[in-house]
């Protein structure tokens, strides 16, 4: 019968450590995704940023001077990731690529200028920095017009916005979710000990001597459920860098490595507090209050 019991009772402990593991894992490695989609949305909203081109034209009138003069200043602003300067000739190639037809045939002369188109740093790709940057090119008196998707640039930030917004609110909820399951299931594992922790008490053990063995177990059964949640978002990093490798998701490795090592620390955290708790409130209740 004793036998019995105490493989009961075994059974039930490992039940009880299997929920808390299992609890940290999913909640850390819901956070952990979370993390990572927030480092890469940022590089990929910048990437989307930089791929609005800014056009500029020139008078048919600019000679080679003014247009390396140009080149130089755009090598030299802040504000320009990249640049390159197609001349009228390679506009009309492209374009006679584009269409099929070679559009000259029926003008008899080429109709276009000579022109750079600029891909500016994503800092600088806002309303208000663009129209400066237009304001500083147009001083040029050999620029004849310049153009880039107004609407775009409005609508990338807009929504750029928008998705931070909703990206800080997920992120709230989901790490109050986290502190709440993962203190749930921390209780419930304190609660089975409920009278071993009395017991100790009435013979004369102190509270932080009482507490230490439970915050030790809980400490390791954090970093066990930290540890898978490391495993799973790696493994998640591989399989989306091997299926989509234009997203590039291992190259911020300084960030990344942050987010892991945050996920095991948060795990450790919780599990240590939940723990401090949830041993506090069984200390301080009376007796009878245990049944």
């Amino acid at each position: 019968m004793s036998s019995s019991y105490d493989k009961f009772q075994k059974r039930r402990l490992i039940s009880s450590y299997f929920s808390v593991v299992l609890s940290v894992f999913l909640v850390l490695f819901l956070l952990g995704i979370l993390g990572l989609f927030v480092i890469n949305s940022k590089k990929l909203s910048d990437d989307f940023k930089e791929e609005i081109a800014m056009t500029v034209f020139f008078d048919n009138d600019a000679n080679d001077t003014i247009i390396k003069a140009f080149d130089s200043e755009m090598q030299t602003a802040p504000f320009v990731k990249s640049f390159v300067y197609v001349t009228k000739d390679a506009a009309a190639k492209m374009h006679t690529d584009i269409i099929g037809e070679d559009f000259m045939n029926f003008l008899g002369a080429n109709p276009l200028q000579n022109s750079f188109d600029i891909h500016l740093k994503a800092d600088y790709v806002v309303n208000d920095s663009i129209a400066k940057i237009e304001t500083r090119l147009r001083k040029n008196e050999m620029v004849s017009d310049i153009v880039y998707d107004k609407q775009l640039v409005n609508l990338v930030n807009d929504n750029i916005k928008k998705v931070s917004f909703w990206i800080l609110i997920v992120s709230g909820f989901l790490a109050l979710v986290a502190v709440l399951l993962i203190n749930s299931s921390m209780r419930l594992s304190i609660y089975s000990n409920r009278f071993i922790i009395k017991t100790m008490q009435m013979v004369g053990a102190t509270k932080s001597f009482i507490r230490k063995p439970f915050i030790w177990r809980s400490i390791k059964l954090g970093m066990i459920g930290a540890g898978l949640a490391i495993l799973g978002l790696i493994g998640t990093l591989y399989y989306i860098n091997t299926n989509y490798p234009n997203l590039n998701i291992l190259e911020e490795q300084t960030m990344t490595t942050a987010v892991l090592i945050g996920v095991l620390v948060v795990g450790i955290i919780i599990t240590w507090l939940s723990t401090y708790f949830a041993t506090q409130r069984f200390l301080n209740l009376r007796t009878d209050d245990l049944y």
